[in-house]
């Protein structure tokens, strides 16, 4: 006689630790900025309401900071864009069917994709004789700060929407992180009206890092493994 059941096995996603990918971004991101803060020397990385002889001073002053920043931060968007493609091949593993992966695919994409340029930029900013140009200087120094500034602070808040949403639907992350993640990405949002309201520049930081823990959070909390069933004979 033939018996058959039914039993549930679980499986586990194939990739990386989203926690450990998420942590080895935010030390590279926070290590490229350790150079050019008052930590690494004097003088620091202008803001950009700052004058342009400030910022014509910094860059003739630090330009092997700039160089050791930018390499840094260019290899932070590494691990970015693994992060991205992870989570959200994790959550379609566990059964997520909705357009936010999509969304915060894009949007991790993007914010990776604009360090890549942001850091670019700075790289060629600390070659010999681009910093005794005060034209070419600013209008380089203006697109670093809109790739690296609202350029990073709204595609990451697509990103940290895209995970929240979805992830907060299907009851795949605790409240608290889908709660902190919705409003980290309002912020991220609405962090654009920089290049119009330079008065709103603090919402990028509060965009940032806060941000960062965030994403180590959510690469914790989020399962790795589904139940899937299995039809034996016997």
């Amino acid at each position: 006689m033939i018996s058959s059941k039914d039993t549930t096995t679980r499986v586990r996603h194939a990739g990386p630790p989203l926690w450990i990918v998420a942590a080895i971004f935010v030390l590279l991101f926070m290590a490229g900025l350790y150079p050019v803060t008052a930590f690494g020397g004097k003088p620091v990385f202008p803001g950009p309401g700052e004058s342009l002889d400030v910022i014509l001073a910094f860059f003739q002053a630090r330009a092997s900071a700039v160089l050791l920043c930018a390499a840094l931060q260019f290899g932070a968007a590494i691990p970015l864009g693994i992060f991205t493609a992870t989570i959200v091949s994790r959550l379609r593993f566990l059964g997520v069917r909705a357009a936010g992966t999509e969304i915060a695919f894009f949007g991790g994409l993007a914010t990776a994709l604009n360090m890549m340029a942001s850091s670019s930029v700075l790289w060629t900013m600390s070659y010999p004789g681009i910093a005794q140009e005060p034209a070419l200087l600013q209008a380089l120094y203006r697109l670093t700060f809109a790739l690296g500034g609202p350029g990073f602070s709204v595609p990451f808040g697509l990103l940290i929407a895209g995970i929240s949403v979805t992830a907060g639907f299907n009851k795949l992350l605790p409240k608290w992180i889908v709660i902190l993640g919705l409003m980290l990405a309002v912020m991220g949002e609405l962090s654009w009206l920089d290049i119009l309201f330079p008065k709103v520049l603090f919402l990028i930081p509060l965009t940032r890092f806060p941000g960062f823990v965030w994403l180590i959070a959510a690469g914790f909390a989020l399962p790795n493994t589904v139940g899937r069933e299995r039809h034996e004979q016997k």
